[in-house]
């Protein structure tokens, strides 16, 4: 990067960081803290819960899995607006007319004290190891820009984050939510717009769809009955609904964002503010991601997308086979060329997808090859490359500024959902567990200290995960598993609390044991997509709770 990038880059994120810390310089007590005074606007809300849900990771692997795969992943967000619509009708009144701190808190209301704390607990196993993700994800991006090591990048992002989260508490977190939101926005538009500019002469927007859709990536709407399909019209329409009710409704990092608003009507149009703008955003991402796709038709792209693998590959044994399938890319991208030139010379108006369909093929096959040299050879190394596609892209052809921008973006991304989750984290270990088993009485202003305590705590474990992790399969389908497999059975607690008034405690806390060992089973055993774990969780409990508080009360002794 040039001067001119770092200068755009450091002086936007210190700016966020500052401009939060400086929102909350008056937090004394644990309401402030932990929920802003209850002063969030509807407009901070609505951005606040987008920016918590777009992480590093939507502007890294959502672009790549454009890229790979086309828009089909869009489908993963059907049911998002249905969902809205239940929260603000069930789920928002409730939490907000018994003043809670975090949404557990209602479950021992309605329950008992251990269904609030399992359902705490399943979420606080889910969202450390996603904000671990969350964390990883921009680390990436400066590692592979500065060459730092990978782990030491992890812990300066991880510190950074964790320090203003520390110091500010949720207002903070929804503060710099404005500002990262109006970063990230403008920088995935600047993208966009540079990606259709740089494409040839004669290739416009209408060319370029057409070479996409030539090649499936503009296949949006699968409408088979594919269980083991991850992303089709069915599983986004049920499952990506209870999955938006369970992570949006039960999730502390998101009901945070809506129950700390000034009322019941700020945090609902907060969240129907989401409803309408969150799969138009999440489609323009992937859109990003298309064009990408089509702009490496005419330039050479990588064999391999990690520049800093393809430099390490190539000084081990097998460097000579890996620059023999760097010449036959070189070759198979000559024969592309080949392909549309009669395309940019105005002799036709598309090529044959024949070809076409023949050049990808190829170049499929000789990207496997590279990963097996990569993987035979480099085994400690991730041989997926989908989440650096967009940054490679951005660094190669960016223009200097635009760069700083594009990162920018990317890392306030990072920080945004970041922040949420050990927000969330913090404010659930002080109320659910602390505040409710270990210390009942104490100051405000101990209450606020232990909170920024157990912050500290969990970034320090996000920090421990991800240094131990990886790229995994894809950074987003990743974290969104982690959710899938317990978001249902936390989800399935709520709708029983929320709808069925004679189950039992004991009932539901059974059920929930129950549906989470199933979906565990699910997840190990078959190759049902992601998605359904979250009907099949939510499903168990509520079925389970129900035949199990019939036999308990059939065992009861009749007076």
């Amino acid at each position: 990067m040039s001067s001119l990038d770092w200068m755009v880059l450091i002086s936007a994120t210190v700016f966020i960081v500052a401009y939060g810390i400086w929102k909350t310089r008056k937090n004394k007590n644990i309401d402030a803290y932990l929920m802003g005074g209850h002063t969030t606007r509807w407009w901070t809300v609505g951005l606040s819960v987008m920016a918590t849900q777009a992480s590093a990771i939507t502007f890294l692997s959502t672009p790549g899995q454009a890229f790979d795969d086309g828009l089909r992943f869009v489908q993963f967000y059907f049911g998002l607006p249905i969902a809205m619509v239940i929260i603000c009708i069930i789920f928002i009144p409730r939490f907000v007319g018994m003043k809670v701190i975090t949404v557990y808190e209602y479950l021992e209301q309605r329950f008992d004290l251990k269904t609030r704390i399992l359902a705490a607990f399943l979420f606080m196993l889910q969202r450390g190891l996603g904000t671990g993700i969350t964390i990883f994800a921009p680390a990436i991006i400066l590692s592979s820009i500065i060459g730092w090591n990978l782990n030491l990048t992890i812990i300066l992002m991880g510190v950074i984050v964790t320090f203003y989260t520390t110091v500010g508490g949720t207002k903070a977190v929804s503060a710099s939510h404005e500002l990262q939101m109006a970063v990230m926005i403008g920088g995935i538009i600047t993208a966009f717009i540079i990606t259709l500019h740089s494409l040839p002469q004669g290739i416009g927007m209408v060319d370029a769809m057409y070479i996409a859709g030539a090649h499936g990536r503009l296949n949006v709407v699968d409408f088979s009955l594919d269980w083991n399909s991850r992303y089709t019209f069915w599983s986004g329409i049920t499952g990506g609904t209870f999955l938006a009710l369970a992570y949006f409704g039960t999730d502390q990092s998101q009901a945070q964002r809506y129950i700390s608003g000034q009322s019941i009507r700020e945090g609902r149009l907060g969240l129907m503010f989401n409803a309408f703008f969150k799969i138009p955003m999440q489609f323009f991402i992937l859109l990003a991601g298309v064009m990408v796709f089509v702009f490496y038709q005419f330039q050479a792209s990588p064999l391999f997308f990690n520049s800093h693998v393809e430099k390490d590959i190539l000084e081990t044994s097998a460097g000579p086979a890996y620059t023999q399938l760097q010449e036959e890319w070189k070759l198979e991208h000559e024969n592309r060329q080949s392909i549309y030139a009669p395309v940019l010379a105005g002799e036709a108006t598309y090529p044959e997808k024949a070809l076409m369909d023949a050049s990808v093929a190829k170049e499929k096959a000789l990207r496997a090859e590279a990963k097996v040299l990569i993987e035979k050879n480099l085994p400690e190394v991730e041989s997926n490359d989908k989440d650096y596609v967009f940054l490679r892209f951005i660094m190669d052809y960016l223009p200097h500024g635009f760069i700083g921008l594009l990162i920018t973006t990317i890392i306030a991304a990072g920080m945004s959902a970041t922040a949420s989750g050990l927000n969330a984290l913090g404010a659930t270990t002080t109320v659910d567990i602390y505040k409710r088993l270990i210390r009942k009485e104490a100051s405000e202003k101990h209450y606020v200290i232990a909170s920024k305590s157990f912050t500290v705590m969990w970034g320090l474990i996000a920090i421990g995960f991800a240094s131990i992790g990886s790229l995994f399969e894809n950074l987003i389908q990743f974290v969104n598993i982690i959710g899938s497999i317990f978001y249902g059975t936390v989800l399935g607690i709520f709708l029983s609390a929320f709808l069925i008034r004679t189950m039992s405690s004991n009932a539901v806390f059974i059920a929930a044991l129950i549906a989470q060992t199933i979906v565990l089973v699910c997840y190990w055993t078959t190759d049902i997509g992601f998605l359904w774990y979250n009907v099949i969780g939510c499903g168990g409990v509520i079925i389970a709770g129900l035949l199990i508080d019939l036999m308990l009360k059939s065992t009861r002794p009749k007076v």
